[in-house]
């Protein structure tokens, strides 16, 4: 099992969290005289994600809901489901939420910010000689993107990566957001 420094988790959800916050509210300062306005400043779509090998299978889902305060700063809250299996050697199930921040700087460029919190269970083949493993694992998430319509195509940093417990390969990792 894996013990992360509980006071290094603390920080650094809340100074992702005031990041995110600050962001997002800088840009929102409009106010609306229409009552129904949130609903229509909602918008909701994730990921998908599917990886087929000899042997090997990976898929995920990711879905997101978004509050776009103006044509500049959205803010949101997501989910993570993944499961991956390798024959005869293990299988893993991740589950987790994660809150983003979006800026818009120009229309077509995005940066991003998300902090995602994932729970793994990774359980090997009675045939290995490695033990199974629970543990949640942070993930900080700086990324930028073009955006075209509703798409957003882009890359993204894990600033808490974690070669060793990490849920992705590397600490880069490429993304495609849709938001409807």
């Amino acid at each position: 099992m894996i013990i992360y420094n509980s006071n290094k988790i603390k920080k650094t959800i809340i100074s992702s969290l005031l990041v995110c916050f600050f962001i997002t509210f800088s840009f929102s300062q409009e106010i609306s005289s229409k009552p129904n306005d949130f609903w229509n400043n909602v918008q909701f779509g994730g990921g998908v994600s599917l990886s087929f090998g000899s042997g090997f299978f990976a898929g995920n889902l990711a879905p997101v809901g978004v509050y776009r305060f103006n044509e500049f700063a959205a803010a949101g809250l997501g989910l993570n489901f993944g499961y991956t299996s390798e024959k005869n050697f293990y299988e893993s199930f991740v589950v987790g939420p994660s809150v983003l921040a979006l800026i818009n700087p120009l229309p077509q460029i995005q940066i991003s910010s998300e902090f995602q919190q994932s729970y793994v269970n990774r359980t090997f083949d009675d045939r290995t000689e490695f033990m199974d493993e629970k543990y949640w694992v942070p993930a900080l998430f700086l990324g930028i993107g073009f955006t075209t319509n509703n798409v957003t195509v882009g890359i993204r940093y894990d600033v808490l990566y974690d070669r060793n417990y990490s849920i992705y390969n590397d600490s880069w990792y490429p993304f495609v957001r849709v938001l409807f």
